[in-house]
């Protein structure tokens, strides 16, 4: 079987719901496939304030207003001694109607909300279909080729395809073009509690970045329904030493290396599995090729430690959208139509990743950058905020004073010519 669409959308994760919904308000018909059935677990629970626009643009800020889910208005670090710095409060900044204010949410629930946001918006959404292998014509992508839970398989065509994969990165991983981020290389471990201790009033929802020896940091996601997730980055050197491998038991020792962790955890109830995640960072060498587009996870994820995933998402799902809308009303598909995307999207992601660079560096505090140079207090401000596409220069230059600042990765671009590629790399093996 064939069918036809305007654009194919591979995942409904925030990236794909957003993209989707986008394109369908633009009035293109438009197919959303998603491999598993929502509700589904997901990690990647708080998000950043200039989360804002996007959900706006998407029409759900009201719908969030009205959410279980929990207000974030702050952000706060502690020391491995279990000594909190003050909360940075988001509204010493941003306006208090807009970004000063953010969510913790749980992720079966808010994808489920986006997913539905796309549906109600016009798109086709088919759960529990699986994309096998993508349709190309000459090197250029011209549909998918999926199966569905009975098995059946079925062709679906379009101009245009938007992998919106997540970490899973479909297209990049089948076209090697997935590479890991030179310094970037931690291990994670985490699970969930009920009746964990939370401090009180504007401060409930506050995300709390706790501190264990070697750089390596402990999460503390107040979410609704009396649950906090909870867990620690660093890296796997280190979270395996002395030969201990067992998600539990690296969590449960490492709860002792910080007495906040170990207060605040005291009261609560682990319950549900322990997760473990390695090599979190990685960055597709191209965004896409002509009628294929890279979103979201699927073209590049950083660190966890800003939380900038689903923030990175959503805007590229919203920025993807536009560009293809364009793309589809000239009915031109070709890779340079895309630069623009990849441009941008590529200059927010760098700047988030020299301040992840930063924090993991042992000369570099915050506090000691703020002391020199206050009046950068605000450039941290918005850069951990999520506005991210805006001159950082000196920014860079203050912090080069403390630690190194890494170039930017000469990656992301579309591909122009997949064969003088593959020529390339060829002559590179030999």
């Amino acid at each position: 079987m064939t069918e036809n669409f305007d654009a194919l959308i591979i995942g409904g994760g925030p990236a794909g719901s957003a993209a989707a919904t986008v394109l369908s308000e633009h009035g293109h018909k438009v197919l959303l496939l998603e491999r598993e059935k929502f509700p589904r677990y997901h990690i990647g629970e708080s998000l950043l304030p200039f989360t804002f626009h996007p959900l706006q643009r998407l029409g759900l800020i009201e719908k969030m207003r009205k959410s279980a889910f929990i207000k974030k208005y702050s952000v706060q670090f502690v020391a491995p001694s279990g000594k909190a710095s003050q909360p940075f409060y988001f509204f010493t900044r941003y306006d208090r109607d807009t970004v000063a204010q953010t969510w913790q949410v749980l992720r079966s629930e808010f994808d489920v909300m986006l997913l539905d946001n796309a549906r109600e918006k016009g798109a086709s959404v088919k759960q529990e279909t699986t994309v096998k292998e993508l349709m190309k014509v000459g090197g250029r992508v011209v549909g998918v080729r999926a199966q569905h839970q009975g098995g059946k398989i079925t062709e679906y065509r379009a101009p245009i395809t938007l992998d919106c994969s997540g970490r899973e990165a479909f297209c990049a991983v089948r076209h090697n073009w997935r590479v890991g981020d030179p310094e970037l290389h931690k291990v994670a471990v985490w699970t969930y509690y009920k009746g964990a201790k939370r401090d009180e009033g504007i401060d409930a929802g506050t995300t709390t970045v706790a501190f264990v020896p070697e750089k390596g940091w402990f999460w503390y996601i107040p979410l609704h329904n009396d649950i906090v997730s909870v867990g620690v980055v660093a890296e796997g050197k280190y979270l395996t030493r002395e030969g201990v491998k067992e998600p539990e038991k690296i969590f449960q020792r490492e709860i002792g290396q910080n007495l906040w962790i170990k207060e605040y955890l005291s009261c609560g109830t682990q319950f549900g599995p322990y997760y473990i995640t390695g090599e979190f960072s990685f960055h597709s060498r191209y965004c896409g090729v002509e009628g294929l587009l890279l979103v979201g996870d699927a073209y590049c994820f950083l660190d966890p430690v800003f939380s900038s995933g689903v923030m990175l998402a959503l805007k590229s799902g919203v920025m993807a959208g536009d560009a293809v809308h364009e793309a589809l009303v000239a009915r031109d598909f070709s890779t340079q139509r895309f630069a623009d995307y990849a441009t941008k999207l590529r200059e927010g992601i760098e700047n988030m990743r020299k301040l992840v660079y930063a924090f993991y560096n042992p000369n570099f505090s915050f506090r000691e950058l703020t002391d020199k140079h206050p009046d950068l207090a605000g450039d941290v401000t918005d850069c951990l905020s999520g506005d991210v596409n805006k001159d950082f220069s000196r920014l860079w230059t203050a912090i080069e004073e403390f630690a190194s600042v890494p170039e930017s990765l000469p990656l992301g671009q579309p591909l122009a010519d997949p064969k003088t590629e593959m020529q390339s790399r060829v002559a590179i093996k030999s």
